[in-house]
């Protein structure tokens, strides 16, 4: 089965894409590269990459393609303020873009990489039939393109959406900008974890190798179990109050729990349920949040990964890229653009 992902590069994207390689499956991927080749540069004699953007890419490339799993966006909230307009662009047309192409060059299934961001805050345990209520720009693309996406289901275009919890682990294009990541990166660099106030806002979380799965499961479970459907992906035992995940964070790592506010109260607070994805398709996680920030831990104690790469923090590197104009910077491979 060939399968194309968009933003196959990125955090999710390259834990994705590897996974998928591993089960045998015919990988494509689409990505701007933004944040460089090394995400994917070992991988590249196992994949057939596309240096290019949802929003223009030529559509033959969906010629033969089974799946298209659709990662492509500008990640997280302080990110999709940068620039409102261009968030819309890429992250609601771009990949109402991506869903409408593939059904008219055949592609058998569609699943739209959302976020549990769009519930916005409120209390008690959501679902997926709950309310959303989008706070910021890319909660609200993110809210849309599911809007868009989900009526082009049919009995030969099977169309799903998974809204993910907030992600957490290592990854090859590695993120610091996330909660547990950049907890236990503070922790590392200064012996303190930074909490954004106050603390008793409340988060779903999920390893990066946890929601890539929950794609595999969707692309693998039948049709009928799938087709037109919304899942969130996360545990419920992962529901946790900011503050206490703190916590929890220092005694994974070893270390004296030592903290420090800062930015501005966070207007989102959620709980939410993920009994669906478990009870309809089986799916379960299987890291816990000691196990993430542990891994991210014993990597930075061992120099894997650099705390100080610019590339981990998403919002600080597309302000550099905006003010360097490398956006349109192409990259080269053997003397060959992509």
């Amino acid at each position: 089965m060939k399968v194309l992902v968009t933003g196959g590069a990125g955090y999710i994207g390259s834990i994705l894409t590897r996974l998928l390689i591993d089960k045998g499956y015919d990988v494509i991927v689409l990505d701007r590269l933004f944040f460089g080749l090394d995400p994917v540069k070992d991988i590249l004699d196992r994949i057939k990459l596309y240096k290019d953007d949802v929003r223009w890419f030529d559509p033959s490339i969906l010629k033969g393609v089974d799946a298209v799993m659709d990662l492509a966006a500008l990640s997280n909230d302080p990110s999709g303020e940068l620039d409102p307009a261009k968030t819309m662009e890429i992250n609601y047309r771009g990949r109402v873009r991506v869903a409408n192409l593939s059904k008219k060059y055949g592609v058998k299934r569609y699943i739209l990489a959302s976020s549990c961001s769009v519930y916005g805050f409120q209390d008690g345990i959501l679902n997926e039939g709950s309310e959303t209520k989008p706070l910021t720009t890319y909660a609200k693309a993110n809210l849309m393109a599911e809007k868009e996406v989900l009526p082009l289901a049919d009995k030969d275009f099977s169309v799903t959406v998974l809204r993910q919890a907030t992600v957490y682990g290592l990854s090859y294009r590695m993120r610091f900008d996330l909660a547990i990541n950049g907890m236990t990166r503070g922790l590392y660099l200064n012996g303190k974890i930074p909490i954004l106030r106050d603390g008793t806002q409340w988060r779903p979380f999920v390893h990066v190798k946890d929601t890539s799965n929950a794609f595999i499961t969707v692309l693998e479970s039948d049709v009928e179990l799938v087709n037109g459907e919304i899942f969130n992906v996360g545990s419920n035992d992962q529901n946790v109050q900011i503050f206490d995940l703190a916590r929890r964070v220092a005694s994974a790592c070893g270390v004296e729990f030592r903290y420090e506010w800062y930015g501005d109260p966070d207007r989102r607070s959620y709980r939410v349920s993920f009994d669906k994805i478990s009870e309809r398709l089986g799916y379960k996680t299987r890291y816990t949040i000691e196990m993430g920030a542990r891994e991210i831990w014993d990597a930075l104690q061992n120099g894997l990964v650099d705390p100080n790469d610019p590339r981990t923090i998403t919002v600080k590197w597309y302000k550099h890229l905006l003010e360097t104009r490398d956006f349109i910077k192409e990259i080269e491979i053997d003397g060959k653009l992509l």
